[in-house]
């Protein structure tokens, strides 16, 4: 009788441990449901929590559950920009900074750890790393062109400076998004530094479609003339 009871016992426990396991699951698509999963089982719960504890007016919660998130996961970067929002808000700015700079290293998909990387490279005076980011959130389709619009002045600004120059190595060796780049490129770059960039990256071999090209050279006209004529020179050399 008692092994019976043991056994309904345990098969109970199993029930609701699994019931448990499949509200935190379920918890990732309805947050709404990530209070109801205990504490010590919440996986796809515990984002939830942390989630919305950033976007509390309580710091010192934010922080203890974005922590308690990274302890459990610590690998994803999408976690760590979390935990770099909540020691910002905690007052921790320089843990901060070391967060989201390996929340970047981490995670070249991860938006918010990209832009906030950069923005960190441009007040260290770091133009190649900005760039380089910069380039993570152009390809990513995701990226509103309104913060490329806004990022590409501080980034590609300097006619000399490393940012165009990383942005046309970065471009120069990768063959497959030269047409994206000639694309978006001319719709979220300062045309002079679009102009230069693809000039300089047909210098050092980079291939574009001519009639692509060609259509950027016009659609780059009504917003500057002479960074037009420029591009033009440049891609007379290799197109005819």
């Amino acid at each position: 009788m008692i092994g019976r009871i043991t056994w309904l016992a345990a098969l109970l426990a199993i029930a609701v441990l699994t019931t448990l396991v499949q509200l935190d699951k379920q918890s990732e698509a309805t947050p709404a449901l990530a209070t109801a999963v205990p504490a010590p089982l919440r996986d796809f719960a515990q984002t939830r929590i942390t989630a919305a504890a950033v976007e509390s007016g309580d710091p010192a919660t934010a922080l203890a559950e974005a922590e308690r998130l990274v302890r459990r996961r610590p690998v994803p970067a999408e976690y760590l920009t979390l935990l770099a929002v909540a020691q910002a808000k905690a007052g921790q700015p320089e843990q901060a900074a070391l967060t989201i700079q390996i929340a970047g290293q981490r995670g070249w998909r991860e938006p918010l750890a990209q832009e906030a990387v950069l923005r960190l490279a441009l007040a260290a005076g770091d133009t190649p790393e900005a760039a380089r980011r910069y380039a993570a959130l152009f390809l990513r389709s995701a990226t509103p062109d309104t913060l490329l619009i806004e990022l590409g002045p501080q980034v590609l600004g300097d006619p000399s400076g490393a940012g165009r120059k990383t942005i046309a190595d970065i471009v120069s060796g990768a063959d497959r998004w030269h047409s994206l780049f000639l694309r978006r490129g001319l719709m979220v770059m300062p045309a002079d530094a679009f102009s230069a960039i693809v000039t300089t990256s047909m210098a050092q071999g980079a291939v574009f479609d001519c009639g692509v090209l060609a259509r950027s050279i016009i659609g780059l006209r009504p917003r500057d003339e002479a960074a037009a004529e420029r591009l033009q020179l440049a891609a007379a050399k290799v197109c005819g």
